[in-house]
């Protein structure tokens, strides 16, 4: 059985300037501090303890999981599985410009459907690694919600976004049958 906490980096230079982050690293914000420094004491209220902390691999989350951390002092794994979707060329373009695209993104964006065999990788990493294990999982608000709706058989769509330092729990009993399977193809209409 696996307890995982996902959580959303906290605010940052970007998300304010309303961009589009996708593998920028990103620099929080003294408001995204704040914001998770609050939830630092929030899970430290709520007598939650963590085995392990896996963050992305990119500045906005292992800056966040630093500061969680300070209430835990766990190994911090940065974890490449856990980065936002790669947005390609389109990295950087504002959020006005990006709905304009109206769906039509590069080509060298990183397809729904990859997202979703990424989170399954990284489901699968987990119960070959931290099973048994409570997880503080730092990501980004896209991903986390690919992660659930992996999970939940669902689409990206259908899971509420993620405000910035937000936590979503689940436990995992064992990795879901329709994830089993060796073959990536899952369901991404």
């Amino acid at each position: 059985m696996i307890e995982l906490y996902l959580v959303r980096h906290g605010e940052t230079e970007e998300n304010v300037a309303q961009i589009m982050q996708g593998h920028l690293p990103g620099h929080l914000t003294t408001r995204g501090k704040t914001q998770v420094a609050a939830l630092r004491e929030q899970l430290v209220q709520s007598g939650t303890s963590f085995d392990v902390l896996l963050a992305s691999d990119l500045q906005r989350t292992l800056e966040t999981a630093a500061i969680l951390n300070e209430a835990f002092q766990l190994p911090l794994i940065p974890c490449p599985l856990l980065r936002e979707r790669d947005w390609g060329s389109a990295t950087g373009i504002s959020l006005t410009e990006a709905q304009a695209l109206k769906g039509n993104f590069p080509a060298d964006t990183e397809s729904i459907g990859a997202l979703y065999i990424r989170a399954t990788q990284f489901l699968r990493y987990l119960f070959e690694h931290h099973d048994n294990q409570r997880v503080l999982a730092v990501g980004h608000g896209l991903f986390n919600r690919c992660i659930l709706a992996t999970l939940a058989c669902q689409n990206i769509r259908d899971i509420p976004r993620m405000h910035n330092a937000e936590v979503r729990s689940v436990t995992l009993d064992r990795l879901p049958a329709h994830l089993l399977s060796d073959e990536d193809e899952i369901a991404t209409d």
